[in-house]
């Protein structure tokens, strides 16, 4: 393990194993995954029906089949979640976080065994191994930092699951969704949302001084509520708002929770605002 590393303790490790694990995860994932090559990484979502985000992972190719780097919390549910769905393949799906883990580390190049995060480059690069093999869990707060500062949620914590499109937890913009692949779970609405330019809210980067805006404040412009307060640190947060509002609020200071924030104005660029 090299220098600088450390174990991230809330995440666990979904393995799919087996001849048809390629076929049966390219059939239910938001992202196309049959291409990717060993020892590669790519963000993707479990959806529901509806095309609410499940559970969202990075998708990590091995011999023989797949790593799903999870929430700690959700890998049990989400083994349980993949099962309703085997039917005839020839795959295993196995909780395997009581016995391997997650580590992560700057800089690059990947050190052996490591996978570039594929959500954003200076998000660093990743490695899934026995836990055996890690370092211990240490202080989170230099990657959680690192993470909000680029803009990168966090499910659960930036998102619900369950309640939230993948637009609005902006997987299309963190390379976490393939338009032009075939069927999966959900795709219908995804592919709308996308077409049709559909998503009322977003996730956004904030700047603020001083103390952090609590996690789940509401977020307002004068007497007008935009949304909710997310993760936040080191003068960086992130926030899931109404795209509508905001825009119209243009010019009016932003609070969030009693904290005076500013949003990043590049969500208008790269959501298709005029300004």
């Amino acid at each position: 393990m090299t220098q600088g590393s450390i174990r991230l303790g809330d995440r666990g490790v979904v393995g799919v194993s087996g001849v048809d694990a390629p076929e049966f995860l390219q059939g239910l994932l938001t992202n196309d995954v049959l291409a990717l090559a060993d020892g590669r990484a790519r963000y993707a979502a479990l959806l529901s029906p509806q095309g609410k985000i499940l559970f969202d992972f990075l998708a990590v190719r091995m011999a023989g089949g797949f790593y799903l780097d999870c929430a700690a919390d959700q890998a049990q549910a989400l083994a349980k979640r993949l099962g309703f769905y085997r039917l005839r393949a020839k795959v295993v799906i196995e909780d395997l976080s009581a016995t391997h883990g997650i580590a992560s580390g700057l800089p690059l190049p990947l050190p052996p065994g490591g996978y570039a995060d594929p959500r954003h480059a200076d998000l660093g690069w990743r490695m899934i191994a026995l836990l055996a093999d890690l370092p211990e869990a240490g202080d989170m707060a230099p990657y959680e930092a690192r993470r909000i500062a680029l803009g990168v949620p966090k499910g659960g914590v930036d998102f619900a699951f369950g309640d939230t499109f993948p637009h609005e937890a902006n997987l299309d913009r963190l390379h976490g969704v393939d338009f032009k692949k075939g069927c999966y779970v959900g795709q219908e609405v995804v592919s709308r949302v996308e077409h049709r330019g559909l998503a009322r809210k977003r996730i956004v980067r904030l700047l603020y001084d001083g103390e952090s805006p609590a996690l789940g404040a509401a977020v307002t412009a004068g007497d007008v509520a935009l949304g909710v307060m997310g993760s936040s640190a080191a003068g960086h947060g992130l926030a899931m708002l109404r795209l509508d509002r905001l825009a119209e609020a243009a010019g009016v200071s932003v609070v969030a929770g009693g904290v005076d924030v500013r949003v990043i104005e590049e969500w208008q660029e790269k959501l298709g605002v005029q300004k």
